[in-house]
């Protein structure tokens, strides 16, 4: 996957609070076991940490500025982006929502930006203070999707994925999903408190995944609004199963198999690796959100 040399990149649509201090907050969840059982249970999970009893202390706790604010000072272009992990966060997400913006107006709507939070080990949002531990994640009640950086060195070494820089777009592409998801109405039918193959926790969460192929199917043809050239200028296919490796690591039949040592079906909250993969590929190879309807 390559960038644009010459983009510009929207910094603002990312916030950088690495190293900062949650004010007031705690999280509950730390290391070892409790937090391989919050990966088990919450790892991309996108209606943020308070659905799976992770948080405590006040709700409405917000990360404070970091005095390093990195992507601001070190994330102008595409050339940073194609040199640096953080930096090329901050153009996925500008390609994402280049891209919503764009599809959604297609349909005579408006897209409302969400930005990206980067922290480090823990943090405070409107759904609850949560740790790293628990991967990923989209909170409805800020509409931000909150990433530490380090999981993606947990995505090849805790879970067995082949890593690579558009495993970590895929991630990112995941949790804008669900920001389309609640704007469209559908990611609340994730919170009806149901687990299994077929519940609607997993058809949220593979509907997601069709979402971040939808975005892959155009992410090199999708203008950026600063050149009117796209962003990403090159998507091999080796890139895609990238892609596609990581979301089989995150599939629930693998990380049950290799953390507890058995596969519990009726637990399932986002599916197995090959539906995973399966919905990545139907968004990726028709670019046509209509086609994510997981729900039928």
């Amino acid at each position: 996957m390559r960038f644009d040399d010459d983009a510009d990149l929207d910094t603002s649509e990312v916030r950088d609070v690495r190293g900062s201090r949650i004010p007031g907050g705690k999280a509950t969840v730390g290391g070892g076991i409790i937090g391989v059982i919050a990966l088990i249970l919450g790892l991309f999970f996108g209606v943020g940490p308070d659905q799976l009893g992770l948080s405590s202390g006040d709700s409405g706790t917000t990360a404070t500025a970091s005095s390093a604010a990195q992507v601001e000072q070190s994330c102008r272009t595409g050339q940073d982006a194609n040199t640096r992990d953080d930096c090329r966060t901050v153009a996925v997400v500008n390609s994402v929502q280049d891209f919503w913006r764009q599809e959604f107006a297609r349909r005579g709507a408006r897209y409302p930006d969400a930005k990206t939070v980067l922290f480090t080990d823990r943090i405070g949002t409107a759904c609850g203070a949560a740790t790293s531990a628990v991967g990923p994640f989209y909170c409805p009640g800020d509409r931000q999707v909150y990433l530490d950086l380090g999981f993606f060195d947990e995505l090849r070494t805790k879970f067995g994925s082949s890593g690579g820089p558009f495993a970590e777009a895929y991630v990112v592409a995941h949790e804008y999903g669900h920001h389309v998801q609640d704007e469209m109405g559908t990611l609340s039918r994730s919170q009806d408190g149901r687990t299994g193959s077929n519940s609607n926790a997993v058809k949220v969460e593979l509907q997601a995944d069709c979402y971040a192929g939808v975005w892959a199917h155009h992410a090199t043809t999708t203008p950026d609004e600063s050149t009117g050239r796209p962003l990403i200028t090159s998507l091999t296919p080796a890139d895609i199963r990238d892609g596609l490796d990581a979301a089989a690591a995150v599939g629930d039949d693998r990380i049950q198999e290799r953390f507890q040592g058995r596969v519990t079906p009726e637990s399932w909250t986002h599916g197995s690796a090959a539906q995973r993969q399966q919905w990545f590929t139907t968004g990726f190879r028709s670019g046509d959100m209509a086609d994510c309807n997981t729900f039928r």
